[in-house]
């Protein structure tokens, strides 16, 4: 299965050691970012969704006018929307791009973020929606004459659309989630499994309990996708001293140095964590608990800025020069994993950085590992 890189697109400049400064939408930095990622040889940009951000489709389509084949993975969060008209959102950029769209669908791991949008439920109560919701939008996409539909959640009669995927495939869902919940709506819906970095042994553990499901539901393992903030420099020491300055500069964040200090927004450093503000979701548990093991683990894993933020965030970076960091990923792609979303803590040159040393390393690496299988296999 080919590889594929992620990349990230957010309204204005900003990440846990960059306070947001400027207006929430700012165009030129928009076109600038994707145009970035397409030049460096990204597949894909994900567009991220939260409470308090401006709109993720809106987002994409301003990213899209600015490129000529960038992929869009937009974030999308069910139960705010109905799912008959998110689907004809959705496709209709799609047939507006030409088949660049994907979506990645989020339940939400904290509930006081939902809560400012008004959504008071219970994450596994979010769970069973989405995958309800799920049901009636690939139907939205696929249905050749009108349907109703009677579930929990969602009442529809006589739905049908004129505007579908541009592509017969569909479009892509992206999954996450580590729980038990989350699990069972991946293997019946997600075609392709969004993970957070951890161990080897801990992302080979997650796709097998993935792939299960999938099997359990009559349905192919989906592509597996692996999130880190890759920290790169021309030697290992380099690196290493750029992690060190990394997790001081959120420190000093949170203690109020150079940003008002206040309640932790995604993305955004703030207020150091306390008991009341950490997120409960389990991929967030999972990161705490990898960071209480050590800050080093495996060949290249860091988990420092897990351990200072709580577990927020796809906060894991694999550290180290771009041959050391291309062979990390190269691991985790013999264990399955095909999809690897990198976005940096400083995102314009990170991302300029990764399109020059990173991307054209591991791709190569990947072509030399496929190679060898198939020498293997003969």
């Amino acid at each position: 299965m080919p590889i594929e890189f992620i990349g990230y697109v957010t309204g204005r400049h900003q990440s846990e050691t960059i306070p947001p400064v400027g207006p929430a939408v700012a165009p030129g930095y928009i076109a600038t970012t994707a145009a970035i990622h397409e030049d460096g040889g990204f597949d894909r940009v994900l567009v991220a969704f939260h409470s308090n951000s401006p709109d993720s489709l809106l987002i994409a389509h301003h990213a899209a006018a600015a490129t000529r084949r960038l992929g869009l993975l937009i974030a999308h969060r069910p139960g705010f929307a109905a799912p008959t008209l998110a689907a004809r959102q959705l496709a209709t950029l799609d047939q507006l791009t030409r088949g660049r769209v994907a979506v990645h669908i989020i339940t939400g791991g904290n509930d006081s973020e939902l809560e400012a949008d008004g959504d008071h439920t219970t994450k596994g109560v979010r769970y069973a929606r989405a995958s309800e919701y799920l049901d009636v939008l690939r139907r939205e996409w696929s249905a050749d004459a009108a349907f109703d539909h009677d579930g929990a959640f969602y009442r529809v009669a006589g739905a049908r659309s004129d505007v579908g995927p541009y592509r017969p495939g569909g479009i892509p869902i992206y999954f996450g989630g580590a729980s038990d919940d989350a699990i069972r709506v991946a293997g019946r819906h997600a075609d392709a499994y969004a993970l957070w970095g951890e161990t080897y042994d801990e992302v080979a553990a997650m796709i097998a309990r993935v792939s299960a499901a999938a099997a359990a539901n009559g349905r192919p393992a989906p592509r597996f996708s692996l999130s880190f903030r890759p920290i790169v420099a021309d030697t290992e020491d380099e690196a290493w001293a750029r992690a060190g300055q990394v997790r001081a500069r959120i420190d000093a964040l949170q203690q109020g140095t150079g940003v008002q200090a206040g309640a932790i927004a995604l993305d955004v450093a703030g207020a150091p964590p306390a008991a009341g503000t950490l997120p409960t979701n389990e991929g967030s548990r999972r990161l705490r608990a990898l960071a209480a093991r050590g800050e080093r683990l495996d060949k290249r894993l860091w988990t420092g800025v897990a351990a200072v933020t709580g577990g927020r965030w796809n906060s894991t970076a694999l550290v180290g020069d771009p041959d050391q960091v291309a062979e990390a990923l190269l691991d985790y792609y013999r264990l399955g994993v095909t999809t690897f979303l990198i976005r940096g803590f400083d995102p314009l040159s990170d991302a300029l950085v990764y399109g020059r040393d990173l991307i054209p390393r591991v791709r190569a690496l990947v072509a030399q590992e496929d190679a060898r299988r198939g020498v293997a296999a003969a």
